[in-house]
């Protein structure tokens, strides 16, 4: 049976036993971050990379130069398909039939940088084969909005992309929805008691992966995360991230796990590894939305790739009871301060280097 609303295979909000069930964003208000404006010719990524040591600015250049597209005949009902080449893996992409003002050459142009910050963060595509269902709107403007699946119709990992017909060039420029669900394939499916790490790792990621192209700055992020982190506290009844699923708990209290842990593994590793280096053994390791991992396997193969217990010890203290964090205290070790013109740095604070290393900011 087909979905009427997109055509091809049936696809269920709820998910179903032929794979793990759906990371959707429909309802969660536009996000604020300030975004540099990204051309849609991978070059500029090398640009954004200046700053990087040798070996590592090397690696994401020959990344970034191996990207591009291929013109595929187009399935039965799209309008058009394609398919971005990576190291890695590739990202077909589909696009529905329908008006779409922007232009598609713009959306596609708007994947590939999404894809592009993927690359970035993870060092390579870690998704050998996905895809992406552009789904015109008809009647609608504003950003994107995303459901991402596992394990779709041969494809690891699958999303679908609706995109209002009157979505502009500046709407696609600000969204940061297209990063988030590709950051959902990169990550093993959980049972619903850990959606939290998967909502809060998404959130986590995403922002910083979009700084290492260059779409955003350390300032932006920083700023973003000094307004919001406060969210994932808990509140008065909270029983532990696995038992408390408000939306704050869910999406912010996953961020706030996240970043709890990099700064901790960075500590203990002299700022040598953070959890970017996890996540990377993670996906390594096959690690990716079309395979069911426990956390606890997935958060071992993540502490290898640290040399820490970071992750697993963490976990240990957050998931059945409420775990405060100082922010306040945390932000002035970092060398974040706020100030009437926004945000200032401190090079001389104790963990500055950590911040530079997390997201930048000198």
């Amino acid at each position: 049976m087909g979905d009427p609303e997109i055509g091809g295979p049936e696809i269920s909000d709820q998910g179903s036993d032929r794979g793990p069930r759906r990371h959707t964003l429909r309802w969660m208000a536009s996000n604020p971050r300030m975004k540099i404006r990204f051309a849609g010719n991978l070059a500029i990524v090398l640009l954004a990379l200046a700053g990087l040591g040798g070996h590592a600015q090397t690696k994401l250049q020959n990344a970034a130069e191996k990207m591009h597209w291929v013109k595929l005949s187009p399935q039965d009902d799209m309008a058009d398909s394609r398919r971005l080449d990576m190291d890695g893996g590739s990202l077909e992409v589909d696009v529905a039939p329908g008006k779409l003002d922007v232009g598609e050459d713009a959306v596609l142009s708007h994947i590939e940088t999404a894809a592009a910050a993927i690359v970035a963060y993870f060092g390579r595509f870690p998704v050998g084969r996905a895809r992406i269902l552009v789904v015109p709107v008809p009647n609608r403007g504003g950003s994107p909005q995303g459901t991402t699946w596992g394990n779709r119709g041969g494809f690891q990992g699958f999303t679908r992309l609706r995109v209002g017909e009157h979505t502009t060039q500046q709407d696609l420029d600000q969204d940061w929805v297209t990063t988030h669900e590709l950051v959902h394939m990169t990550f093993p499916s959980q049972e619903d008691d850990h959606h939290w790490i998967e909502e809060g790792l998404a959130t986590y990621v995403e922002p910083l992966a979009r700084v290492k192209t260059g779409e955003l700055t350390a300032k932006s992020v920083w700023t973003d995360m000094v307004r919001s982190m406060g969210q994932g506290e808990p509140r008065p009844g909270d029983q532990g991230l696995d038992h408390t699923h408000t939306w704050a708990r869910t999406y912010w209290g996953g961020a706030l796990f996240c970043l709890e842990a990099d700064v901790e593994i960075r500590r203990e590793t002299g700022n040598r590894k953070g959890l970017q280096d996890a996540l990377r053994a993670i996906a390594a390791q096959g690690g990716t939305i079309d395979q069911e991992w426990t956390l606890e396997k997935t958060f071992t193969v993540g502490d290898g790739g640290t040399g820490t217990h970071v992750l697993t010890n963490l976990y240990a203290a957050w998931k059945d009871a409420p775990v405060t964090v100082d922010l306040d205290k945390l932000w002035n070790e970092l060398g974040i301060h706020r100030s009437e013109n926004g945000l200032v740095f401190d090079g001389t604070a104790p963990l500055a280097k950590i911040r530079e290393a997390i997201a930048g900011g000198k």
